[in-house]
């Protein structure tokens, strides 16, 4: 095996320099696993996952420092990341250098930035910055969920943040500036957090079938977690929203159509239409160019999904080189799939800052429906978000107060149903 990882490596090296992503990662898969022969098939990070656990090894784990990348046997233990524990022990597997061009995948726009938040905000008097967690059928994970001062016990909305790879709820909830916005508007907001063990990286598992499905794999944790929080303090079931980067934002994209029922309205930063993938090497390949055409895509969801849109507000930059703003438009043409819309177009500029071109959808009784922001010049990053978290633009335009704006405009039709 290392008598041929340098070859190997120039392979995938060529493969992706030439666009054929889908090739170079099953190439960098087999070499990654080690022992298998040559002409065996890479594993599947959406296979089903043995009783008991998730797999740790469910993508390819990149340190954002060095550009290496684990073994899978390596990948389960922060033990066995360069810069996350002690050094590898005697009988560690060495770990191959990733390709520069399909480490340029992962790490242009700031996916190289550490996880952790530069500075804690402090908390506005009364405010509270709870730690909980939820445990299901399909397993549990952790959350911080906002309380701001300004709460009264009314029914108040809800918001769920979903992260991107490598943060962690207290980064995202910094870098988005979530909670300063809740006190205005006397909001809730839920930061679920990814555990290490599901995903090296800490992405939502956006590419995995098991996890595009209403009530199974992650989909099932995120519903947990809303429902839960919805039950134990005061929350307008109407105003129930989701949004998330990256990873996050494919996450959202996914419990928008499984869960149109539970959720008003969704927002995607950064991130695939559900569906996008369903492996490794064709999440490399959508996050490249975008996936395949999206239709209504039917993750298990409620029939109300085909009866009505649901609500969304998509940011992308189009300098984002890590994903293709192409797949703004297919979460776009997801959602529009189930009405006839109309189009109005405004352009703007933050002074000192990023232009911008903000699309309108418009149902037939003129309600906009959906909406999408084009960051002109902008990378993968949260739009005018806080330098006290990574993956952060501040130049704007602001996503945080834009997606708040719009979450409140489209209470949820209990009619629908």
């Amino acid at each position: 095996m290392n008598a041929i990882r340098p070859n190997a490596m120039l392979e995938a090296t060529r493969l992706t320099r030439e666009g054929k992503l889908a090739e170079a990662s099953a190439l960098l898969q087999r070499l990654l696993h080690g022992q298998a022969p040559a002409g065996a098939a890479p594993a599947d990070p959406g296979a089903a996952t043995p009783p008991g656990g998730r797999s740790p090894s469910r993508i390819v784990d990149v340190d954002p420092e060095t550009g290496e990348v684990s073994t899978p046997a390596a990948a389960g233990s922060q033990a066995g990341r360069t810069g996350r524990g002690p050094a590898a022990g005697p009988g560690a597997t060495p770990r191959p250098r990733l390709p520069e061009a399909l480490r340029d995948l992962l790490d242009r726009g700031g996916l190289a930035q550490g996880a952790a938040a530069r500075r804690v905000e402090p908390l506005p008097e009364g405010a509270r910055f709870l730690t909980g967690r939820f445990d299901g059928a399909a397993g549990s994970r952790g959350y911080k969920l906002y309380i701001p001062s300004s709460h009264r016990g009314e029914a108040a909305p809800l918001v769920v943040m979903l992260h991107g790879c490598t943060q962690s709820p207290d980064d995202f909830a910094a870098g988005t500036r979530m909670n300063a916005l809740a006190e205005t508007h006397r909001c809730l907001i839920v930061y679920p957090g990814q555990s290490q063990a599901a995903n090296a990286q800490k992405c939502w598992n956006w590419f995995s079938p098991a996890d595009q499905r209403r009530d199974q794999g992650e989909p099932a944790l995120i519903a947990g977690i809303t429902r839960q929080v919805m039950q134990t303090h005061s929350i307008d079931p109407r105003r129930v929203y989701i949004a998330g980067l990256s990873a996050g934002g494919a996450a959202a994209a996914i419990m928008g159509q499984a869960y149109p029922d539970l959720y008003a309205a969704v927002g995607v930063h950064s991130g695939l239409a559900c569906g996008a993938a369903h492996d490794m090497p064709s999440a490399f390949a959508a996050m490249r160019q975008g996936g395949p055409r999206p239709g209504a895509a039917d993750p298990g969801a409620a029939p109300e999904r085909r009866r009505r849109i649901v609500p969304t507000i998509v940011f992308h930059a189009d300098r984002d080189h890590t994903v293709n703003p192409r797949n703004g438009d297919q979460v776009i043409a997801q959602s529009a799939a189930a009405g006839e819309l109309r189009t109005d177009m405004l352009r703007g500029q933050v002074p000192g800052g990023h232009a911008y071109t903000r699309t309108l959808y418009i149902d037939r009784g003129g309600r906009p429906v959906l909406e999408q922001w084009l960051v002109h010049g902008g990378g993968h990053a949260w739009s005018g978000g806080s330098a006290a978290g990574t993956y952060t633009d501040p130049r704007g335009p602001d996503a945080s107060r834009e997606m708040l704006r719009f979450f409140l405009e489209h209470p949820r039709d209990t009619g629908a149903a």
